[in-house]
């Protein structure tokens, strides 16, 4: 993989002057915010700048729309990429942004998806009303939450349930006996509990996450395969990643999310795990979804993932495998860039 990328990254050097340049503009956290080792939008930056594409970028609070004008962003920046590992970016300019006069909105913004995210959504929609091209599709985001999305692909998924109801969560233990419970609204592996056989603390975690009945909950059958990791796969432009990031647990942790401590491995595509992400992936990419983080654990969808997909860079660096590559290659072609 590594020879077939630096192949692949010869021709592009040999070709980039024939290539046209498009401007993308995405809407992210702060700049200043960004782990260039290992962010994921960065590496997308970082390869649409080597084939001479224009970056822009600002933030959900840049958007602006005023009667009878169409969406901007205020202050939005021209940068380009340093390739000192702190100091990144350097600003060219920095200027109102129609967002219909970009070849490409990119939301990179991360979770929570809260109100303000939802705001943000709409004011995307409206700029692609306006001709804007926005990856992912605004309202494909809205109709995609998380964790629910995964309730679709039931017959891909572990026994889950999502209630407000205490009852249907202690009746979904006395059936399942060992069982994690998460929030809807949660990432990073915030929030996540595992009840075992003796239920210990159960009705304690209940009171904390359904606030009383007023929250929705999700809960799942307990998966074994934890222990070998949660399993991120990149659905990239309706087709399937090679390598997924099995991210492990450790020591007494039940989760395996890198922000909660989990380790890391890139570890080539199973063919168990391609049947149930190639039965996902088409379905997904028509309704708008170029890039998606499916998570697995064994052979279970655990969510579905749509708002800033990660795990490019981890699975670069392990493996050679350029997923940004892929990324932009996807990104050039919904936008019909000449190869």
């Amino acid at each position: 993989h590594r020879l077939c990328n630096s192949r692949v990254r010869a021709r592009r050097a040999s070709t980039r002057r024939e290539r046209p340049t498009v401007k993308l503009l995405f809407v992210a956290d702060p700049l200043e915010s960004f782990k260039p080792y290992k962010d994921s939008t960065f590496a997308m930056m970082r390869e649409a700048a080597a084939r001479g594409h224009e970056i822009w970028a600002c933030e959900p609070a840049d958007l602006v729309w005023r009667q009878g004008a169409r969406v901007v962003a205020r202050g939005a920046r021209a940068i380009t990429l340093t390739g000192d590992e702190h100091d990144w970016f350097a600003v060219a300019t920095q200027a109102e942004l129609a967002l219909a006069d970009a070849d490409a909105v990119l939301m990179r913004k991360d979770p929570p998806f809260d109100s303000e995210y939802f705001y943000a959504t709409h004011l995307l929609e409206q700029a692609e009303r306006e001709g804007a091209r926005v990856f992912n599709s605004p309202r494909a985001l809205r109709d995609h939450p998380e964790k629910l999305a995964l309730m679709e692909f039931g017959q891909f998924a572990p026994p889950t349930l999502v209630t407000r109801s205490a009852d249907a969560i202690r009746a979904f233990h006395a059936e399942h006996r060992d069982i994690i419970l998460k929030p809807l609204d949660g990432m990073g592996g915030m929030g996540i509990f595992r009840v075992t056989d003796n239920g210990m603390n159960l009705g304690s975690i209940i009171e904390t996450l359904n606030q009383g009945g007023t929250t929705s909950v999700m809960v799942q059958r307990y998966l074994p395969e934890i222990v070998q990791g949660d399993k991120r796969l990149l659905l990239i432009g309706g087709k399937v990643a090679p390598f997924v990031l099995a991210r492990i647990p450790q020591g007494s942790e039940v989760r395996g999310n890198l922000a909660a401590g989990g380790k890391g491995v890139a570890q080539p595509l199973s063919d168990e795990n391609r049947r149930v992400a190639e039965a996902i992936a088409p379905v997904l990419a028509a309704r708008g979804l170029l890039l998606v983080g499916l998570d697995m654990i064994g052979n279970s969808v655990t969510e579905i993932n749509v708002t800033s997909p990660t795990c490019f860079q981890e699975i670069q660096q392990q493996t050679g495998f350029d997923v940004p590559a892929m990324f932009v290659d996807a990104l050039e072609a919904a936008l019909k860039v000449p190869a």
